[in-house]
């Protein structure tokens, strides 16, 4: 039997559907913004007015959706879970709640120093190293963020006056074993990170047809000759006003 990377099933209705679970909120937030940090959503939450409208259900608990208002528009706040398959069944969700439009962001692990030293990284294109996108577009080694995205992001980053960089990243399934001679040729073939989710979230809103805007920001360093684990630790935490801002805006502009 052929594996999903060797043949992909274009049927658009699945068996089971996130409609067939989920009931659209009327009036639901078109736009959401999402990322991986329960601390960083912990705390903007006890700073700003939100409330939660809405909750997602898995094994692994609760997670609230929160509202909040940003330059008059409203905007759902929640957690995406670690992991492309955990990451994209959230998206799902939310997108048959009634979200068309995505802000997305979380750390990565840097590949290349030297070009993202204290930059946003603004993903140009994912190499799919993992699983779920498969399921979702035909097989290909890349899949691109749409160039209507990347301009949105760019006039963001300049208006807030913040350096960024455009490139390729490297999304994979398995965090251990990111192998020296893996990161050899993913260094070679131009990525300047690695993360998780990316490749599968670019799938899910092109099969969807709902918009994604998505930005990095570097925590670990693999490109050294030892592991630097960095603000690994803290997952960002320390930038929280400028990633929020930057969220903000974009949400602001979609």
């Amino acid at each position: 039997m052929a594996t999903i990377f060797e043949r992909f099933d274009h049927t658009k209705t699945a068996f089971i559907n996130p409609e067939d679970t989920i009931v659209a909120e009327p009036g639901f937030p078109e736009v959401c913004i999402t990322t991986f940090s329960n601390t960083m959503i912990d705390k903007f939450v006890s700073l700003n007015q939100a409330e939660k409208i809405a909750e997602l259900y898995t094994a692994n608990g609760i997670t609230p959706i929160y509202g909040i208002s940003y330059k008059g528009k409203r905007i759902a706040l929640f957690l995406s879970r670690v992991g492309a398959p955990a990451c994209i069944a959230g998206l799902e969700e939310v997108i048959a709640m009634g979200v068309k439009k995505i802000v997305l962001f979380g750390c990565c692990g840097v590949l290349n120093q030297q070009a993202v030293q204290d930059k946003i990284i603004i993903p140009s294109s994912a190499v799919r190293d993992e699983g779920t996108s498969y399921h979702y577009i035909p097989p290909s080694e890349e899949i691109y963020t749409e160039e209507s995205s990347i301009r949105k992001l760019e006039a963001c980053l300049r208006k807030l006056d913040l350096s960024y960089v455009t490139g390729k990243t490297w999304t994979t399934d398995a965090v251990y074993r990111e192998t020296p001679r893996t990161l050899k040729e993913r260094r070679e073939q131009g990525c300047l990170a690695v993360d998780m989710e990316l490749s599968a979230a670019l799938a899910v809103a092109q099969f969807r047809d709902v918009r994604l805007l998505p930005f990095l920001y570097g925590a670990d360093n693999l490109d050294s000759e030892e592991w630097e684990c960095r603000d690994l630790k803290e997952y960002g935490f320390s930038g929280l006003h400028k990633y929020f801002g930057l969220a903000l805006e974009c949400s602001a502009i979609l």
